[in-house]
Formats: C-alpha cells, structure tokens, sequence
C-alpha cells in the first residue's frame, strides 16, 4: 500500500507526517484490498482539515474529511471515518446485512 501525505498553507513537519502514517497505515487490518491512501492536510482560517483518500480495488476511491481546531484531534476523526466507510463496504460485498429478503431487519 502506497501512503502519500501532503500539506497545503502550512509546512509538514516530521512529526505530523510520523503521526498521519502510523494511523494511515491501520487501514489495511479493515479492508485488505488498498492500494493507495492520500493524506491532505490543509491549514484554514478557522482550524485544520484533513481529507484521506483511499483507493481500493474494484471500488471508486473512498474519501473521508474532517475539519477541527486540533490537527491531532482532526486526523483521529478522518482515520476513524475511512475506517467506518472500509467496514462497511466490506460487510456490503460480504452480504452481512442482516435482511430478510423484504427489505426489513431482522431482530
């Protein structure tokens, strides 16, 4: 899995960078068919805001943002939102959807 991360109107620093890819770098324990995960970091007036995109084979690229005055804070929240749409599309293609054929949940 290819993890690039870059930063708009702020410089990264080593120790954001360390940070990002070691959370990045869970994703595949969810869902093992990753190629790829983008990691932008942007500086706005407000705060940060963070957006990951994660391309996954056979499937359009998933992406997940967050915005947040912490960029630590920020960065758990993305990761935790990629994790959550990686969960789910692998319990979609495995058919755990708990139905009964109607359309209706089961108990």
């Amino acid at each position: 899995m290819q993890i690039n991360i870059s930063a708009k109107h702020m410089t990264l620093t080593p120790a954001i960078e360390d940070y990002a890819r070691k959370k990045v770098e869970k994703l595949p324990r969810y869902y093992d068919r990753i190629q790829q995960v983008e990691v932008i970091i942007q500086k706005d007036k407000t705060g940060y805001s963070v957006e990951v995109l994660t391309d996954v084979e056979h499937h359009d690229d998933f992406v997940a943002s967050s915005s947040h005055d912490d960029l630590y804070a920020c960065i758990d929240l993305v990761v935790d939102r990629s994790i959550r749409q990686l969960t789910d599309h692998k319990s979609r293609i495995r058919g755990n959807r708990h139905h009964n054929g109607h359309g209706e949940k089961l108990p």
